[in-house]
């Protein structure tokens, strides 16, 4: 499967830079962000059927009943977990699902640490990001609903999957200062929130609709 990490055809630099420029047109301005994504294969974090719409601006099928997020939701919940910051130092993230976002997150953060509630995706992606040479991400197998606490506070906490509302004990693992960027809602309706831990406690704010799998309790 990791043969081909540079891309051929549909898969190669060039549909790759042309993802880039869309997502410059729909707003996305860090650099850093756009330089991460430009970088990384996201053919190889599906299955070889899909690998030709890798750099379409759509979510696709990873198995397991969950997604890959369409590459404009991972730049813009990268570029507002990381706001003016050139680099964090410790970030969690809830949902390692395929590993795409992981890897984004690795080039702009000292330390990932990701949670994963299905333990083969975690697995595959964690192959994938080897075959990267990506070696600043922990990975555990629990239900995210607890976070990591062992590791905390992060300065940033990345959620790609919907609860109906912001898991408590997430927000006790944030720095004061540090941001979670999340998806909030049902199956029928959800946006996307930037919370950022004060000194007298939480300021979220509502960004704009989006469409994630459900937060899902336990393990597989």
């Amino acid at each position: 499967m990791m043969h081909g990490l540079q891309g051929i055809g549909m898969t190669s630099l060039r549909t790759r830079e042309r993802m880039i420029c869309r997502l410059i047109e729909q707003g996305i301005s860090n650099d850093n962000v756009l330089n991460a994504l430009r970088n990384t294969p996201r053919h190889i974090f599906m299955d070889e059927a899909l690998a030709s719409r890798a750099y379409e601006d759509i979510s696709l099928p990873i198995g397991c009943h969950q997604t890959i997020s369409q590459p404009y939701i991972v730049a813009k919940m990268t570029e507002l977990l990381l706001g003016s910051a050139q680099r964090l130092t410790k970030v969690l993230e809830i949902g390692t699902g395929c590993g795409y976002q992981t890897a984004i997150l690795s080039q702009l953060v000292d330390r990932v640490y990701s949670v994963e509630r299905i333990v083969s995706l975690q697995q595959k992606a964690k192959e994938r990001l080897s075959a990267l040479n990506i070696k600043n991400v922990m990975y555990s197998n629990h239900d995210g609903h607890f976070g990591w606490p062992e590791h905390g506070p992060y300065e940033g906490i990345l959620v790609s999957a919907a609860p109906p509302e912001i898991p408590k004990m997430l927000l006790k693992q944030l720095t004061v200062g540090g941001v979670m960027v999340i998806p909030i809602g049902n199956a029928n309706k959800q946006q996307l929130q930037r919370i950022t831990r004060t000194q007298n406690g939480y300021r979220g704010e509502e960004l704009e609709s989006v469409m994630f799998v459900p937060f899902l309790s336990g393990t597989t």
